[in-house]
């Protein structure tokens, strides 16, 4: 391979040409060198090691480009970075590093670039390119990482064990690379990853909950929930997933497996969603299961009521790892909590039940539709075409409904204020009542959403509550 290639963005002899003014040698590294090597389409960001000054380095290189950007020093970290163009550029000096076990935050100290390359997490990132005039553009591969790449391989490039054990996020990224390209943790990283599990505690939940989300937006998501389960990473970060493992038999009579059953789906929605939030509501749909789950001698096993408590135990979830408690948060507990409604939905069709439907789940109901089609994970092709097919029923009744109804967003024909003044009186739970009246039966389909069909069901309400014009 011409690994020259790599570097046919004019940056790089800009790059190149800053450090031989300043007379320090300079390699590009990571990850851009992995994705060009994997062809995995243009960088957007791009790490730039100097043995030497990086923030002088970035310095200069903003001296020598035509628009002079603003360079971002990081003082803490000891590293730099400029915009050129649509990317990114990060400097950081050649360092060496040392940890201590309560931290993964290490002593640093100037290195060689072979200090730098035996920092790195894995292998596969720590090929470097050459950026000096004689030898621009040569690769320098130490641990045998474009072999790995070849392999599929995700391998550290010292001993796993001390790698893993130094900076605990390193097992999530690892997995996390695993589920991103399709590669296979090495057997010895594997095994140090579940040795150190428990090291993942020293980790803020905002680094964690980066990985998850990173995880959660590769294309077959459960790889990696798979080996956060299988390392024992899994019951540390997200129990309420790890508790739904496992199936209980009584009298003959058992459940299907929900944490298998749970990847099965969150990989279905992966097909037809790029939503993040939508992906997190697959991955904890089913998570009021566990807590809800009894056996009845009549009917076997049941869940009642696993929506409502899931919903609620989305909540105290985000808290607890930090996310977001806002809109994003408000509409996975939506999802959790209507999830199993289209399905209910689904044996009856009825015009009233799609009303109801739409108007709970305003403008997310096409969400909801395709969470509830990803939760179809029945291995019976009969099963499967026809929950298909009722589900099909229904998005086409929810069109024509919508149209006909206009419940979505549902605002009432008549306010408040009309109330008042019809029946001449001030602000009363009479109010309430007429303006829920109305809306229960244009959801039961009794009148139309219009104003003059309101306006006389609300006379004929007034009246019976006693009210006079």
């Amino acid at each position: 391979m011409n690994y020259k290639e790599a570097l046919t963005n004019p940056i790089f002899k800009i790059i190149a040409q800053s450090a031989k003014e300043l007379h320090l040698d300079s390699y590009v590294i990571g990850g851009f060198v992995r994705d060009f090597i994997l062809k995995r389409g243009t960088a957007k960001d791009i790490d730039v090691v100097a043995i030497g000054d990086g923030i002088k380095l970035a310095k200069q290189v903003a001296k020598n480009l035509p628009n002079k950007p603003k360079v971002q020093v990081f003082k803490t970290y000891g590293t730099a970075m400029l915009r050129y163009d649509d990317i990114e550029i990060e400097f950081v000096g050649a360092r060496k590093e040392s940890y201590t076990e309560d931290s993964r935050n290490p002593s640093v100290e100037n290195g060689s670039l072979q200090d730098d390359q035996n920092r790195r997490d894995f292998t596969i990132n720590a090929l470097a390119l050459n950026l000096s005039e004689t030898y621009f553009g040569d690769l320098l591969d130490p641990f045998g990482g474009v072999s790995d790449l070849k392999k599929k391989i995700i391998r550290t490039p010292l001993n796993p064990d001390i790698t893993y054990s130094d900076d605990p996020l390193r097992m999530m990224r690892a997995i996390r690379f695993a589920t991103q390209l399709n590669f296979t943790i090495e057997e010895k990283s594997l095994e140090a990853i579940t040795k150190n599990c428990d090291r993942i505690k020293i980790i803020t939940k905002e680094r964690i909950v980066t990985e998850l989300n990173k995880i959660l937006e590769s294309e077959t998501p459960s790889i990696g929930f798979l080996l956060l389960e299988k390392t024992k990473l899994l019951q540390y970060i997200l129990p309420e997933i790890t508790a739904l493992k496992g199936i209980d038999e009584v009298e003959g009579q058992r459940h299907k497996d929900n944490f298998y059953h749970t990847l099965e789906v969150v990989d279905n929605i992966a097909k037809h969603t790029d939503n993040l939030w939508l992906r997190w509501a697959a991955l904890l749909h089913d998570i009021g299961k566990a807590p809800t789950k009894r056996f009845s001698k009549k009917v076997g096993w049941t869940f009642h009521g696993h929506e409502f408590e899931g919903s609620k135990m989305v909540y105290h979830l985000f808290k607890r790892l930090k996310m977001p408690l806002n809109d994003k948060m408000k509409f996975v507990q939506k999802m959790v909590f209507m999830s199993s409604r289209p399905i209910v939905l689904a044996q009856d069709v009825t015009d009233s039940a799609v009303r109801r439907l739409v108007f709970d789940a305003g403008d997310y109901v096409e969400d909801l539709m395709t969470l509830c089609e990803a939760d179809i994970t029945t291995k019976n092709p009969k099963k499967f075409n026809k929950y298909h097919n009722n589900f099909k029923i229904v998005r086409e009744k929810i069109i024509e409904v919508e149209q006909r109804d206009h419940v979505r967003n549902f605002q009432p024909p008549i306010s408040g204020e009309e109330i008042m003044e019809a029946f001449n009186m001030k602000p009363s739970r009479e109010i309430g009542i007429i303006k829920d009246f109305i809306k229960e039966a244009i959801l039961e389909g009794e009148i139309p959403n219009e104003y003059d069909a309101a306006y006389k069901l609300m006379l004929k309400k007034g009246e019976a509550l006693g009210l006079k014009k």
